[in-house]
C-alpha cells in the first residue's frame, strides 16, 4: 500500500483507537523495517488489521467518505486526466466530475503530495474519498490495460522511441515490462523466459510446468529491455560478461509478487530468466496444499509436534518449499521462534527471521544452522539438506527439543531413510527423532469447462501397477482445449505418499533392514501412484499425468 503519513502516526493512532496492540505495533514495526513495505500494508500482511478498517481509518481521519469500487464503471474520459504512472504512483483513480470537482478515491486519504499533484494535473479541485488499495490497484490494472496491447506497446516504442507518452505519463518501455509481469501473474506463470536472438527476442512463460512461446519481440529493443529489467533489480546496467542474480517485486491487481531475476551471457545477448514467486503469505494454508483427508490429520499432526524432523522430498520443481512454508505458516505464531536457511529466499514470511544461504562469505547451510542453534529457535526450516554435516546437525537440532523441517531429493518416502544414512546419519539416531517423510509430485489439473470422460486403453491402465480389477467402475477423464485453457489443463496440484515413523520402521532401521512396499503397506502407507488415481477418480487430473510423474509403476 502507499502511504505517505508518518509511520508513527499511523501507529499511534491505530492504538489510540483500540485497533491493535503496543505489542502488535512493535511486531509490525519490526517487520516494516526488515521488509521495507509500509506500515499499513504489513499490519494488513500480518492479519492484525483488514484492508477495510485500514482504508476507513485513514478515511475517518480525513473525514472522507470510503466507497466500493467492486463493480464501478468508470468514465473513459476521466481516465484519460491521470496518467497510468500516476494512477499507479498514487494508487489513485477518478470517479466523477460534480460541481466543478474532481471526486477521486484513493488508499492514502492524507496523501496531500498525490492531491497536490491531481489538482496541478487536471486544473481542477480535488475531492477525495477512500477505498480499498487492492479494489484501487484492481481498476487501475483492469481500466488501463484495456488501452494498448503488448502489440500496440512495441509499435509505439518502434515509431516514436522510449521518450515518455503523454497518455501514459512514462516510458512505453516501462510500460512493456509491466505489460509483460501482469501478462505472467494473470497466466499464473512461474517463469518468464527472455531468450535474444539472431533477429528477435523470443518471451517463454512456464505455465502449469510447460514453457508456452507468448511474444516475439524485436531484437533492437532487447538491450533497452534488458536495461530496464536490470535497474528493476539493482544490477550493474554495463555488466553484459558474467552472470548477475538480483530480485524485485511487483504489484498487479492488489497483488504483490516478488521476482527473483537471472542474468546469464548467451551468444546472441544475455538470457533473462524472471521466477514469478507470490509474496502474499496468507494464502498459504494446509487447505490448499490438496491433501487427501488421512494425509491432512497425518501431516498436521506431524507439524504441531514439539520436535523432531519431518521431512519433503521430490525433484526439483515439484512443490517441496511451497508445502515447507505451508507448513511453517500454519504453526506460526508470537509465541514461537521461527527461523529459515533457504538457498534463495523464495517468500518473505511474516514473524520469521529468514537467512539466505551465501557459500561466497563463509554462510553454508552447516553454518547458518550452527548460528540459528545460538538464536534460541523453536522451529527451523532448513531448504535443503544437501551434505553430511547438515544431515548431522538437523538430527541432532530435532534430538535437543526443535522441530526442523527440510527437504530431500528422493524419489519416494521410504527413500529418505536409505539417502541419510548414505549421508553420513548414525541409523540409530534417525528413529529417534525422524516424525515422517512426505513425498510429492506436481500434476497438470484438467480444464473443469472442458475435460470429458473417457476409457483409456488396456495397456495404459497396465502401466499403472495397481491391476485392473482395483480400476473397475473408475471414471477416467482427458484433456481436450478450449478458450480458457487452450491445452486442457489450468493449474497443477500435488500427490502425495506420508511416510511416519512406527515401530516396525524402527526394528528394521535399527537392524538394518530396508523398509519395502510390503511393509509400508502392512503399516497402512497410501503410495503416490494411488493418491494420484484418486485424484484422477474424482476428475482433477488425468491417467497421463499421473503416469508422467510418478515412475512406481
Amino acid at each position: 500500500m502507499v502511504l505517505s503519513e508518518n509511520t508513527g502516526r499511523l501507529g499511534e493512532r491505530l492504538i489510540k483507537k483500540g485497533v491493535i496492540s503496543a505489542t502488535q505495533l512493535e511486531l509490525a514495526l519490526r517487520e516494516h523495517k526488515r521488509r521495507g513495505r509500509h506500515l499499513g500494508e504489513v499490519l494488513v500482511d500480518l492479519g492484525f488489521i483488514s484492508e477495510s478498517e485500514l482504508a476507513g481509518l485513514l478515511a475517518d481521519e480525513t473525514r472522507a467518505q470510503v466507497v466500493d469500487l467492486k463493480g464501478m464503471i468508470l468514465d473513459d474520459e476521466l481516465l484519460k486526466l491521470i496518467p497510468y504512472a500516476a494512477a499507479k504512483r498514487y494508487q489513485v483513480v477518478p470517479l466523477y466530475r460534480e460541481d466543478g470537482k474532481l471526486i477521486v478515491a484513493m488508499s492514502d486519504t492524507f496523501n496531500v503530495v498525490a492531491i497536490d499533484y491531481l489538482g496541478k494535473q487536471t486544473g481542477m479541485m480535488i475531492e477525495v474519498k477512500g477505498a480499498i488499495d487492492s479494489d484501487i490497484q484492481g481498476v487501475i490494472d483492469h481500466h488501463y490495460a484495456q488501452g494498448l496491447s503488448i502489440e500496440d506497446t512495441i509499435d509505439l516504442i518502434l515509431n516514436q522511441g522510449l521518450g515518455v507518452d503523454g497518455q501514459l505519463g512514462e516510458s512505453p518501455l516501462v510500460r512493456l515490462v509491466d505489460q509483460l509481469l501482469a501478462l505472467a501473474i494473470k497466466r499464473s506463470a512461474t517463469d518468464i523466459h527472455i531468450e535474444p536472438g539472431e533477429k528477435t527476442v523470443r518471451v517463454r512463460m512456464r505455465v502449469d510446468g510447460v514453457l508456452q512461446q507468448v511474444q516475439l519481440i524485436p531484437a533492437e529493443l532487447y538491450a533497452p529491455l534488458s536495461t530496464r529489467i536490470k535497474v528493476m533489480s539493482k544490477l550493474d546496467v554495463t555488466e553484459h560478461r558474467i552472470p548477475q542474480d538480483g530480485r524485485t517485486s511487483f504489484r498487479f491487481a492488489g497483488r504483490q509478487v516478488d521476482l527473483r531475476i537471472s542474468f546469464l551471457p548467451t551468444v546472441h545477448g544475455e538470457s533473462v530468466v524472471i521466477r514469478v514467486l507470490d509474496s502474499n503469505p496468507r494464502q498459504m494454508s494446509m487447505d490448499s496444499l490438496g491433501l487427501s483427508k488421512a494425509h491432512y490429520q497425518q501431516f498436521s499432526r506431524l507439524v504441531h509436534a514439539p520436535h523432531g524432523i519431518i521431512l519433503v522430498t521430490g525433484p526439483t520443481g515439484s512443490g517441496k518449499t511451497t508445502t515447507l512454508y505451508t507448513a511453517i505458516g500454519s504453526v506460526n505464531s508470537i509465541d514461537r521462534s521461527i527461523f529459515t536457511l533457504e538457498d534463495p529466499v523464495e517468500y518473505m514470511l511474516p514473524l520469521v527471521r529468514q537467512t539466505q544461504v551465501n557459500p561466497d562469505v563463509g554462510t553454508s547451510f552447516a553454518n547458518g544452522l550452527r548460528a540459528i542453534l545460538r538464536q534460541d529457535p523453536d522451529i527451523i526450516l532448513v531448504g535443503e539438506i544437501r551434505d553430511a554435516e547438515t544431515a548431522t546437525l538437523a538430527i541432532r537440532a530435532a534430538l535437543t527439543g526443535h522441530l526442523v523441517l527440510s527437504s530431500l531429493h528422493t524419489n519416494d518416502a521410504a527413500g529418505a531413510i536409505p539417502r541419510l544414512i548414505d549421508m553420513g546419519v548414525e541409523p540409530y539416531l534417525i528413529p529417534s527423532c525422524l516424525l515422517g517423510v512426505l513425498s510429492q509430485r506436481l500434476v497438470r489439473k484438467l480444464c473443469p469447462h472442458c475435460k470429458q470422460k473417457h476409457e483409456p486403453h488396456e495397456a495404459v491402465l497396465g502401466r499403472l501397477g495397481v491391476g485392473l480389477e482395483r480400476l473397475k467402475g473408475m471414471e477416467f477423464w482427458e484433456a481436450v482445449g478450449c478458450d480458457r485453457c487452450n491445452h486442457g489443463y489450468k493449474g497443477r496440484l500435488a500427490i502425495y505418499e506420508l511416510l511416519t515413523m512406527s515401530d516396525q520402521y524402527h526394528d528394521a532401521i535399527m537392524q538394518d533392514q530396508r523398509i519395502g512396499r510390503e511393509m509400508l503397506r502392512s503399516n497402512g502407507m497410501t503410495f503416490m501412484m494411488e493418491d494420484g488415481l484418486e485424484k484422477v477418480s474424482l476428475g482433477l487430473t488425468s491417467v497421463d499425468e499421473v503416469l508422467r510423474v510418478v515412475n512406481d509403476a
